[in-house]
């Protein structure tokens, strides 16, 4: 279906479209009759296009997406009370009419980039664009509700580790808390929920903080940075100055990682509310206000009277389980210092790391055939992210490759070689890979996986048994055989989710063959 053009003025001037949308920072506000695009029907956008269909918001909803999910959404979308749904590209192409006149309010889902035909359609017509988190911190007030404070993680890796680490901290501290945001749950359907929330643990992608301007977290925190996403942002600066956002107006602790000088330096440039610390976290010795590591404890000096010298004990090393990777330890320290500024007591984080689960795809440990170890690390969508999860191996059968999102390999590769046995390529253009791997490890086996033609609906399914067949083919005893692509997923899988699913059941497979062989 193709969306429905603005054929006439609007019906009010942008300086009382600007002061009513200016007046929008509660529930109880007053949204009834707002003209509103909401720009995409997925998880995020569906919860955006029913909160305004209940806050009598009139809704047009678009997508370029026409499936039986889609569909179904829309139809549901429809029964509640939107004006209309569009669906297809077309719908896409061109800014929609609401209620016959230009509208007032366009809120994007996170992935829609700036330059997307209608969004910068609507940039050009001066009409604000919000994300669902921008949409969130302005209804979070609701009379007759308790306000539910904020916690904001970003960073390229570790933030979903990170804001479950600290959700399972402020849960044993006694606090009714959630995870939200970018980790799976909208934080839209968390304020809708009946539950009186003390906290949230917000993850933040850049896409969302690009689309935000309000928020005013308790403490915020960039876990670290690196290239990812450029295709999105347009350059690596651009994408720095997104993540940065999240220190913006925060109101008791800036955290950064002393590890990596860009987050401090954002720190230093945010404008914060008055009184606001900077926090430094390490997985070395930490400094004065700063936590970190000494002889195995997770240590603070920051959120203590004596901290020029004493520091408190937190938790142990061994407290984050039996596979403890130096970024493991980061994010804990991270989590920690946003639920240490909040007021939470030692054991809380003691008891909240010890009871927090790592969720699947992340250094996961599948199984050990053979005395070779296979480990899942799907959500290393990045160089970054694979670049910490290598090195905390010393023999590694690699399997990697996928869509490069832009990035350079070369730093990954010249870093890791030493640790490579071999190397199993997938992805539909592992060029740019294969590429520094000759560059900086010729001496390397590498071994391309054809990308799969066999009709299969999910033909990612047997591109992954086969990566496993070769490696397999390839460890030795004492090997681990690493699942870290360093690259997206949606050229042959449908997520990362997916990805690491398939190799798991490949691993679990060879292992059954290992076992009825013997």
């Amino acid at each position: 279906m193709g969306g429905r053009t603005v054929i006439g003025k609007p019906s009010s001037t942008s300086a009382e479209t600007a002061a009513r949308l200016a007046s929008l920072t509660s529930w109880d506000a007053d949204w009834s009759g707002l003209r509103v695009v909401v720009a995409g029907i997925g998880v995020s956008g569906f919860a955006a296009a029913d909160t305004l269909i209940e806050l009598g918001a009139s809704v047009v909803v678009v997508d370029a997406s026409v499936t039986e999910r889609t569909e179904a959404q829309a139809e549901t979308l429809r029964i509640v009370g939107a004006e209309d749904v569009l669906l297809g590209t077309g719908a896409v192409e061109r800014l929609p009419t609401v209620d016959g006149a230009q509208p007032e309010l366009v809120v994007t889902s996170p992935g829609w980039r700036p330059d997307q035909a209608l969004l910068a359609e609507a940039a050009r017509r001066d009409i604000d664009i919000w994300g669902d988190v921008e949409l969130a911190w302005r209804l979070r007030n609701r009379r007759g509700k308790k306000t539910a404070d904020w916690l904001t993680i970003t960073g390229t890796n570790g933030k979903t580790t990170t804001v479950g680490m600290a959700e399972s901290m402020l849960r044993a501290a006694g606090l009714k808390a959630a995870a939200v945001g970018n980790v799976g749950k909208p934080i839209l359907d968390a304020i809708r929920e009946p539950v009186e929330y003390d906290v949230f643990a917000v993850e933040l992608s850049s896409f969302q903080l690009h689309w935000e301007n309000s928020l005013s977290p308790v403490a915020s925190v960039v876990l670290n940075v690196a290239e990812d996403h450029v295709d999105w942002h347009g350059s690596y600066e651009s994408y720095l100055a997104d993540k940065a956002k999240v220190y913006a107006k925060t109101q008791k602790a800036c955290i950064f990682n002393a590890d990596q000088i860009e987050t401090e330096r954002m720190v230093e440039d945010a404008d914060v509310v008055e009184g606001c610390r900077a926090i430094g976290f390490t997985t070395g010795v930490p400094a004065v206000s700063m936590l970190g590591v000494v002889e195995g404890m997770l240590v603070d000096r920051a959120f203590i009277d004596e901290r020029r010298s004493h520091a408190a004990e937190l938790a142990s090393l061994g407290d984050l389980g039996a596979m403890a990777p130096r970024h493991m330890v980061a994010n804990a320290l991270a989590a920690a210092a946003l639920v240490r500024a909040y007021g939470v007591e030692p054991a809380a984080v003691k008891a909240g790391l010890q009871a927090f689960l790592p969720g699947d795809h992340r250094i996961q440990a599948v199984a050990t055939v053979g005395g070779v170890a296979w480990v899942n690390d799907s959500k290393a969508t990045n160089p970054h992210a694979a670049s910490a999860s290598l090195a905390a191996f010393e023999h590694v059968v690699w399997i990697a490759g996928g869509l490069s999102k832009g990035v350079a390999y070369d730093q990954l590769v010249a870093d890791h070689a030493r640790r490579l046995r071999a190397v199993v390529l997938i992805g539909r253009d592992s060029s740019e890979l294969a590429a520094a791997l000759r560059r900086h490890a010729p001496n390397v086996p590498v071994f391309p996986v054809e990308p799969g033609q066999t009709g299969q609906k999910r033909p990612g399914d047997e591109v992954m048994a086969n990566a496993v067949q070769l490696a397999a083919a390839h460890a030795e005893p004492g090997d681990v055989v690493l699942m870290a692509p360093a690259a997206a997923s949606m050229d042959q899988f449908d997520s990362y989710a997916h990805r690491g699913t398939a190799f798991i059941d490949a691993v679990r497979a060879l292992a059954a063959k290992g076992t009825s062989e013997e």
